[in-house]
């Protein structure tokens, strides 16, 4: 009896021991919880994992890649996420397109060239939100001068947007009563009566926003022509957007631009390993993951995979989406 209980146990501590073999885990560098970033992080590292122990994809269960759990976690955003993909400090991050071209080749506030930097995918369009405080007297961008304003905290994507957008309406920063602040601090700091609007990257309905607005304590500001048109035409990862009624309440349609949200590893990142990240992402079987997730996360989508994307795309990626016909034979992206 002593031999066989020895043996059953011998036999338990080796299936365990390779099941720890077989387990990896692949980190998602994402944003603040009160944004975007975070919950379609979560949706997708839900949708690429396949911890030990789950039903096949052929039998109905979760089709992710085999032994691997993905965890979404909390980061300060585009500009971090970049750098720490980069400095190997994260597997992977979510960034605005904008961001990711201007560290991989050095630009802004990037003094030194990020190469290293590689794309999986674009996902979603990210929208500007300009929020301000109602009561506060601010019915267009140039009332903000004067005003006491968070463009977020410095070197952050939302950072760079921001003032680019003040610029085409003629207000200088230091016009300003600038606070340096993330959007969850200007939040609180908005509701005490401490902060008179922030700007906002993220796609609608952002839950920070959201919780504001049902308190009736803020408006948005439109971003029209012709100044959208300008910073269209002069940055080129913005588009034209709108936010549509009822995404926040008691908001009507508001105009502003938009800009995609990505998906970037390290260039050292195995290829077997992402290419089986982008097949398992793309699975049409994992669709409802994304669907039942935040509202952008349904845009993530296989037709707009490679939309907006100047930045080199991952080997791995790159040959899932030559298999799919979607590159050239030199691995570039068709011109529509």
């Amino acid at each position: 009896m002593r031999t066989l209980l020895t043996l059953i146990l011998s036999l338990l501590l080796a299936a365990n021991h390779a099941a720890a073999q077989d387990l990896r885990y692949f980190r998602i560098a994402t944003g603040n919880p009160v944004g975007t970033y975070f919950p379609v992080g979560a949706a997708i590292a839900s949708a690429i994992s396949g911890p030990p122990g789950s039903p096949p994809c052929s039998d109905k269960g979760a089709c992710g890649v085999d032994g691997l759990i993905a965890v979404a976690l909390s980061s300060e955003g585009s500009v971090y996420n970049v750098g720490a993909v980069a400095a190997g400090v994260t597997d992977s991050g979510l960034a605005q397109a904008d961001t990711i071209f201007a560290a991989y080749n050095g630009r802004g506030i990037f003094r030194k060239p990020l190469k290293n930097l590689r794309v999986i995918a674009n996902l979603y369009p990210e929208s500007l939100h300009v929020v301000v405080r109602r009561g506060a007297g601010i019915a267009r961008m140039r009332d903000l001068a004067g005003k006491r304003v968070s463009l977020d905290v410095p070197g952050s994507g939302t950072r760079g947007n921001a003032e680019g957008v003040l610029e085409a309406y003629g207000v200088s920063v230091r016009q300003l009563k600038l606070m340096e602040v993330d959007a969850a601090v200007s939040a609180d700091l908005l509701l005490k009566g401490e902060l008179d609007g922030f700007f906002f990257v993220a796609g609608y309905p952002a839950q920070i926003v959201q919780d504001l607005a049902q308190q009736e304590a803020i408006d948005l500001l439109s971003i029209g022509a012709p100044e959208a048109d300008r910073i269209v035409k002069r940055q080129q990862f913005f588009a034209r957007d709108a936010i549509p009624e009822g995404s926040y309440p008691g908001i009507g349609t508001v105009d502003t631009i938009s800009i995609g949200a990505q998906w970037v590893v390290a260039a050292e990142a195995e290829e077997e390993l992402v290419y089986r990240i982008t097949q398992a992402l793309w699975r049409k079987r994992n669709r409802p993951i994304l669907d039942s997730g935040h509202p952008k996360a349904r845009l993530v989508r296989l037709e707009t995979a490679l939309a907006g994307v100047a930045t080199p795309l991952h080997p791995g990626a790159a040959r899932y989406y030559k298999e799919l016909g979607r590159l050239d034979k030199d691995g570039a992206i068709p011109s529509e």
